[in-house]
């Protein structure tokens, strides 16, 4: 049975997989990724996930519209991608995923993801 990895070490290990997944799945990679295991949550701040356009987009006259689009495309794509992120954090830390919750700011471009384990995962020391 392998060791338990330190906390510091399985939360280096999932923003790694949530930058790689960003890059490929979304097209894009964020400015900074940290992540955050809190008991049987995990946490990840991304900084800088919007692009220019996206950005534009939420400055228009109708900014309400923009905003409410944006978001949408976002969230759509982020349920395509689900599987692909559940996976990532069940790799790295031995535990299922019982459920994800997302949002993100159209004024500075930052998403927050927590996931709800099946049970507090095993950590080092």
């Amino acid at each position: 049975m392998p060791t338990p990895k330190s906390q510091g070490e399985l939360e280096a290990e999932i923003t790694q997989g949530i930058v790689r997944f960003e890059k490929e799945f979304m097209g894009r990679g964020p400015l900074e990724t940290k992540t955050y295991l809190l008991d049987d949550m995990v946490l990840i701040r991304l900084k800088g996930v919007l692009t220019q356009s996206e950005l534009k987009l939420a400055e228009t006259n109708d900014r309400q519209r923009g905003r409410y689009l944006l978001k949408q495309v976002r969230q759509e794509l982020l349920d395509h991608g689900r599987p692909a992120l559940e996976g990532i954090v069940r790799e790295v830390l031995g535990v299922g995923v019982r459920s994800l919750h997302t949002d993100i700011s159209t004024k500075t471009g930052e998403r927050i993801i927590v996931l709800t384990l099946e049970r507090k995962p095993a950590i080092a020391g």
